[in-house]
This record gives structure tokens, sequence and C-alpha cells, in this order.
């Protein structure tokens, strides 16, 4: 997949969501998809899914579609609906959409399936850096 070079940068030292199995799928303006399997350290003690770990997958969506259009944008919240229980060995696919930019602030709405199954909705508010440079 052909990446634009500040994405790819991320992507690179994006060790966290690397460390997770995460696989970035597609990155447009406004738009990422990221997913993730369910690995057996994943589960709870209720043998499902974690879910800070599906907030994180919608998270590295939200992060990749917020900084596409170049600028250094970070989170200023976000918060996650879930809508059904993840099991060990499926595979997450966090599709994150902006629904509006004006300035240097941003709403970004992220689905999360398994399969065809909607398991959790996750909306972000970001900011872009002073600088867009990170600092």
């Amino acid at each position: 997949m052909s990446l634009p070079e500040h994405i790819r940068r991320m992507w690179d030292g994006d060790r966290a969501s690397r460390a997770l199995g995460m696989t970035l799928v597609s990155v447009s303006p406004g738009r990422a998809e990221v997913s993730m399997p369910v690995r057996e350290d994943m589960v709870n003690g209720h043998a499902i899914g974690h879910g800070g770990l599906t907030f994180t997958l919608a998270d590295s969506a939200f992060a990749f579609a917020c900084n596409s259009h170049g600028p250094v944008t970070v989170a200023h919240s976000a918060s996650i609906r879930f809508h059904a229980p993840v099991r060990l060995g499926e595979v997450l696919t966090a599709v994150a959409v902006e629904r509006e930019r004006e300035g240097r602030r941003g709403v970004y709405d992220v689905d999360v399936h398994a399969g065809d199954r909607l398991v959790a909705t996750f909306e972000g508010h970001a900011t872009q850096t002073r600088t867009g440079d990170g600092s």
C-alpha cells in the first residue's frame, strides 16, 4: 500500500499499534482503516475481548484519519460505546471517518466491526498542534 510520507513515518513510529498486531489497511484524506486480530492475551476474565483494546484499535484508526491531512493532530477527547462482545480469534476492523473539520479542530466517527457485526462506536475530537509539527 502506498502511503503519504508523513503517514508512513507515523506508522513506523507507532510501536504500540504494531505490538498489538494492528495492520494499517488504508488512509485517505479524513479516513483510515485499521485491523487487529483478537489474541489470547487480549481477552479478559470473562473470556471476551478486553474493551480497552477495542478502544485502542478505534483510537489508532482515529489518529491516522485526523493526521491524514498532514499537520500533526492529537486527540483531546474520545468516547466509546460497546454494542457486542468480541471473541478470541476474531479480526476487528476499525474505520474512522471525518465528520467535521474546522480550523484546527475535527470530529471523527469510528465504527469497529468483527466481520459483519458492529461491536463498538467511537467518537474522537482532535486538535491540530499550534505549529502543526507536534510542538
